[in-house]
């Protein structure tokens, strides 16, 4: 325990300023009057949304959180701040699974069935959707394709609302531009990993491609904005190797990467059942262990246990499988053997959530020359020197 804790980045104990919706849609959007917005929210039954029903489940709070900060924000006073329009709730169907395709249908607060399409994404220019599940990828898709604007916090919590919602995303852009400009057009990263004294490496090719960054800032044409934002990431070219992966149960697996793909999981630690769900899920539908993403953290936060959050932690870094399209990349759900499988699920490594796999040296080779930026969930020399 006390080595995750000497693990934990000093940035604990930054102060934040607190919580304003305001600042934040302000920042984000730089909105203008007489723009519409709207708050979505996932729901298992939708028609709880009808009177706030939903209110009633003390489970549900990453849904109190979208009524009691967002939804009332704007009701109590934001949306005439701003002077916006609009301001209404709607649910959806919870889809079950990270960045799947949202339903075509759901509810509004007075009970009516509304369409989607029609009655959201070309109505609204500013949609807030605070979700169970991550909705980034296909409202981007729906953004880009009827030109609204919008904000996914999916699994916002206390924690969050506290730091990572109230800091100056002029500033994270700033920072995350410093570390994209340091680590754009690299040639590869390996990832050196230690779990149980025994050591893997993934090799991950980037082919040059320009580093993108997630920095919070949607002002301009359509699009989303993720937030907590800030992180660097690539769409992978391909990789290589073995590294070990954390399962949701506490089953330690070690995947097998060939052609850019997971192609086989092994037991580590932990339920030999879950590796073979996860085999077999690979058999039968092989594009689900693409690796679509890696990414790094740009910011001093505070962790939530909310992956949302602790993968833009300075130090910390992730790869993700699954579909890519939101961040440029190839993989559209039409590709896979099943639809339900269509998600993109990041893979965060970091001193809280991996306690179990140390991470001791992260590598990029970029103009020749091979840089550490990573140790020990610790920014290196480069990557300290990049941000000074």
């Amino acid at each position: 325990m006390n080595a995750t804790i000497a693990q934990t980045p000093p940035e604990r104990s930054r102060k934040f300023p607190p919580f304003s919706l305001s600042r934040l849609l302000r920042t984000v959007f730089d909105p203008k009057p007489g723009e519409r917005v709207c708050v979505l929210i996932d729901l298992e039954n939708p028609q709880e949304v009808e009177g706030f029903r939903f209110l009633q489940n003390p489970d549900l709070s990453v849904q109190r959180h979208a009524h009691d900060v967002i939804y009332q924000g704007l009701r109590n006073g934001v949306i005439y701040e701003l002077g916006l329009k609009g301001g209404e709730m709607y649910a959806y169907e919870i889809t079950g699974g990270s960045n799947l395709d949202l339903p075509a249908k759901g509810r509004a607060t007075d009970g009516r069935e509304i369409d989607m399409v029609e009655d959201i994404y070309k109505k609204y220019d500013l949609v807030l959707c605070v979700s169970t599940y991550s909705a980034t990828a296909p409202l981007t898709a729906f953004a880009k394709q009827y030109g609204f604007r919008g904000a996914t916090m999916h699994g916002m919590n206390q924690v969050i609302l506290n730091s990572g919602l109230a800091v100056d995303y002029f500033e994270v852009s700033k920072q995350a531009e410093k570390l994209r400009l340091g680590m754009t057009k690299a040639d590869w990263v390996e990832i050196d990993y230690v779990f149980d004294q025994q050591r893997f490496t993934l090799h991950l090719d980037l082919a040059k491609q320009e580093a993108q960054k997630s920095h919070g800032l949607c002002r301009g044409g359509p699009d989303i904005a993720n937030l907590p934002a800030g992180e660097i990431y690539y769409v992978p070219a391909g990789a290589t190797g073995q590294f070990p992966h954390k399962y949701e149960d506490g089953t330690i697996g070690l995947m097998k990467v060939e052609g850019g793909r997971i192609q086989h999981a092994a037991l580590l630690r932990g339920s030999q059942a879950t590796i073979d769900a996860h085999n077999e899920k690979l058999a039968s539908d092989p594009v689900t262990g693409e690796l679509g993403e890696l990414g790094f953290g740009t910011q001093d936060l505070p962790p939530s246990g909310r992956d949302i959050q602790d993968e833009k932690i300075l130090g910390t870094l992730h790869v993700a499988t699954g579909r890519s399209d939101h961040l440029g990349g190839k993989l559209t759900p039409d590709r896979f053997a099943n639809k339900k499988n269509a998600t993109h699920d990041d893979i965060l490594f970091s001193p809280t959530k991996t306690p179990e796999i140390s991470v001791p040296q992260v590598r990029m080779h970029r103009h020749g020359e091979t840089v550490v930026l990573i140790e020990n969930y610790a920014p290196a020399a480069y990557m300290r020197g990049l941000l000074a």
